[in-house]
């Protein structure tokens, strides 16, 4: 037997069966999670063997961890996927000011995509190999389409697919459509335009990548249907949309309920509630995984409950500007509510901490939503919303999706595992990443991904900033629509 992470290859299964050793193994028990102490988990090719004692398993070799948790790999429903330009608003208001609603003339001179098709490819790569490093094994990939075209297409897409397969990450996966979009006529005047035909065109494609690649690459590829937003859709699209997925039998994600845009919109448009509209058109439904919800009230939290649908939150995001899910009310409805990231960074330990502080203030309770409960949403939860029992869990059997969480870099002293992952709040801590039995991440470093990537990605996200102008009210230069936190000084030249 050797011990040490070194001896496997990066990118590849062991040969035969491995035993995983660390101090604590959050293992699966009687209906749940159980923290073991002294214990081992045994993986062999895709699946889980066993949690068993340690040095207790037949294994041809062990790695050893050391003081860490071994931990199911997170699920992530929204996962960030491409160069976060929300970040650009947190402290640049107001959105239609910023870029964030497209203005009538750079419509009436034809929006255009900011980013080459070999740049498109990229920054799924690297958003993917980011996700790895936060511990999280299952994603539903989301990206922005403001600066976008229109929609996502196929062929990033097709890219998506591969660099997926090739990174290992387990991935749902499909192209945003929209029928419509928001225009800015006037400062802070923002009309809706649609393009029904348009819609139904990206969903016939999205239809086709997902009859193209779901169960590709040994299962690591699902097929998934992404309706951008619901102010962004036709009735006959979302309706359309839910047969199709039915037919597919795949999940599918639409963003709703989320914001004082949306829902100005949605009450103009159509008199009520995005939910109570859902509804109305007979959409509602298990497949349906639905962000934010962080301005749904309790008519439509019981919408969402009598029809089954899932809430993704995602508390990070959602925080930056001034919201929240009241995670145990809807919860009380008997609502499943998984996780997402949807913001940079993809770091699902900090969405937990922020989830937990501010579930705590709005319910006025310092006992609301503890740390098991958080880590449940980002393991269990998810994989309920997939309809997935071989995922969030370590029990044999089950998929070889494991996160190793170093806890000599979190909280020290450790009180219990689970609560120092989740007051620590980062993900820097995870040391290895094992998707479907192959070590995917080991200390930062991902397969299929070189050390020049992080400069690549700044200086795509860089050029996408300077196009700003084009596409934001009366066209003020970008120092103008995002000025810095102080005053700056250039003194590379002096």
């Amino acid at each position: 037997m050797t011990d040490g992470l070194d001896i496997l290859r990066l990118g590849a299964r062991p040969e035969g069966p491995t035993a995983l050793t660390a101090d604590w193994v959050l293992a699966w028990r009687n209906g749940g999670h159980c923290l073991l102490r002294g214990a081992e988990v045994v993986i062999d090719g895709a699946r889980i063997i066993n949690a068993v004692p340690a040095g207790r398993g037949e294994a041809m070799r062990r790695i050893d961890f050391g003081h860490a948790l071994i931990s199911p790999g997170f699920i992530d429903l929204d996962a960030l996927s491409d160069l976060d330009t929300t970040i650009l608003g947190v402290d640049n208001h107001p959105a239609w000011a910023k870029g964030r609603v497209w203005p009538e003339s750079y419509v009436q001179r034809g929006p255009y995509e900011m980013y080459s098709p070999e740049e498109l490819a990229f920054q799924k790569r690297f958003a993917f190999a980011e996700l790895l490093r936060n511990g999280i094994t299952t994603a539903a990939p989301i990206a922005s389409l403001f600066y976008r075209e229109w929609g996502e297409t196929v062929a990033e897409f097709d890219a998506a697919a591969e660099a997926a397969a090739e990174l290992g990450l387990r991935v749902y996966l499909g192209p945003a459509y929209r029928a419509g979009g928001m225009v800015l006529t006037a400062p802070g005047r923002m009309e809706p335009r649609f393009d029904a035909a348009r819609g139904m065109d990206g969903l016939a494609d999205a239809v086709r990548f997902v009859e193209t690649h779901d169960m590709t690459h040994g299962g690591l590829i699902r097929g998934l249907l992404a309706p951008d937003r619901v102010e962004t859709c036709t009735a006959a699209l979302l309706q359309r949309t839910m047969t199709e997925a039915e037919r597919l039998d795949c999940p599918v994600r639409l963003h709703c309920a989320q914001g004082a845009m949306e829902v100005d919109t949605v009450q103009a448009l159509h008199g009520t509630t995005a939910p109570r509209w859902l509804a109305e058109l007979g959409v509602l439904s298990p497949r349906l995984l639905a962000p934010h919800a962080t301005r749904a009230d309790a008519g439509d939290l019981a919408l969402y409950a009598e029809h089954g649908v899932h809430i993704v939150h995602c508390p990070l995001v959602s925080a930056r500007g001034g919201g929240t899910l009241d995670v145990r009310a809807a919860r009380a409805q008997g609502i499943n509510v998984a996780m997402g990231t949807d913001t940079a960074p993809p770091d699902m330990l900090l969405n937990l901490a922020v989830g937990q502080m501010v579930g705590r203030i709005v319910t006025g309770d310092p006992g609301a939503l503890s740390a098991a409960e958080m880590f449940d949403l980002a393991t269990t939860s998810g994989a309920r919303a997939l309809g997935r029992n071989d995922l969030g869990r370590l029990e044999p059997g089950a998929c070889a999706d494991i996160a190793v969480f170093d806890l000599d870099q979190g909280i020290t002293p450790t009180i219990d595992p689970v609560q120092s992952l989740v007051l620590g709040a980062s993900g820097r801590v995870t040391r290895a990443v094992f998707v479907d039995g192959r070590l995917s991440m080991r200390d930062g470093a991902v397969a299929g991904l070189d050390d020049t990537a992080r400069a690549q990605a700044q200086g795509q996200f860089d050029r996408l900033v300077a196009r700003y102008p084009d596409r934001t009210w009366d066209h003020p230069p970008v120092t103008d629509i995002f000025p810095p936190s102080f005053p700056m000084e250039d003194l590379r030249d002096a």
